[in-house]
């Protein structure tokens, strides 16, 4: 297998609980990042991977359903959890998404997968130049079996890339740049309740025009002319999770 891909859920979010499960016209956000994902013409088989909890079992039974393998492993050891998972199968790049993305554009994962070379041990958004919420990484396996290795800070083990990121002294990093410009600021991930007012308009629209797989540029359209819906959740700080775990591990955040 060349191309595994692993979207990262669970149902214990503490900021929006259940957000994976949370209806998005008619399909749970679990759902909706599946399907978007399946859309690429270069992957090989998509795998959730989840946390031991007990609050995970209706995500279980839901990827069940969508005849979806799902791996379970360490609630705050993500990097662990990618590890062992991946481990089953032995991919040649493991492909990480979240399931916050609901509106993840599957367009962008065959371009980073065409911008991959021999030596590339990651690529990822190092810039910012993406909305929030179209989020890939990809990492050769020997690269994530590496870090699973030596990462021995709290925020390398709950953020899975954070090891690889910082060496690029060990690893071959390429950065990943949004085709369209100027559209970094935007924010397309489902963390709060404001995000999901925001995400549910933007699937309400789309569903009445019959346009289930709606892309980057049809989200940016319907925008523009509706920015009271942007603004919904234009206030809230980017990847605050990774900053308290980083503050936490007393590293410095740079602005």
């Amino acid at each position: 297998m060349k191309y595994l891909v692993m979207i990262q859920a669970r149902c214990g979010s503490t900021r929006l609980p259940n957000k994976v499960l949370a209806d998005l016209s008619g399909k749970p956000d679990l759902q909706r990042v599946i399907e978007r994902v399946r859309q690429s013409k270069l992957i090989d088989e998509v795998m959730v991977i989840t946390s031991i909890e007990k609050n995970n079992l209706p995500l279980i039974k839901l990827c069940t359903e969508l005849d979806t393998r799902v791996f379970v492993g360490s609630e705050n050891d993500v990097l662990d959890r990618y590890y062992q998972a991946a481990k089953l199968l032995e991919p040649e790049y493991v492909i990480r998404i979240t399931a916050d993305c609901p509106m993840f554009d599957w367009r962008y994962l065959d371009m980073a997968i065409e911008q991959l070379e021999m030596d590339t041990d990651y690529i990822g958004e190092m810039t910012e130049s993406f909305p929030d919420g179209l989020d890939i990484e990809i990492m050769k396996y020997s690269a994530l079996e590496q870090s699973w290795k030596e990462a021995t800070l709290t925020s390398e083990r709950e953020h899975v890339t954070q090891y690889i990121r910082k060496h690029p002294e060990k690893y071959n990093i390429k950065n990943l740049e949004c085709p369209i410009k100027g559209i970094g600021d935007k924010r397309w991930t489902l963390d709060e309740d404001k995000d999901y007012e925001m995400i549910s308009k933007v699937y309400e629209y789309f569903a009445s025009e019959g346009k289930e797989f709606f892309v980057t540029e049809d989200v940016l359209d319907f925008l523009k002319y509706h920015p009271e819906i942007e603004c919904l959740n234009c206030n809230i700080e980017r990847n605050e999770g990774l900053k308290k775990s980083l503050a936490n591990d007393g590293i410095a955040v740079i602005k």
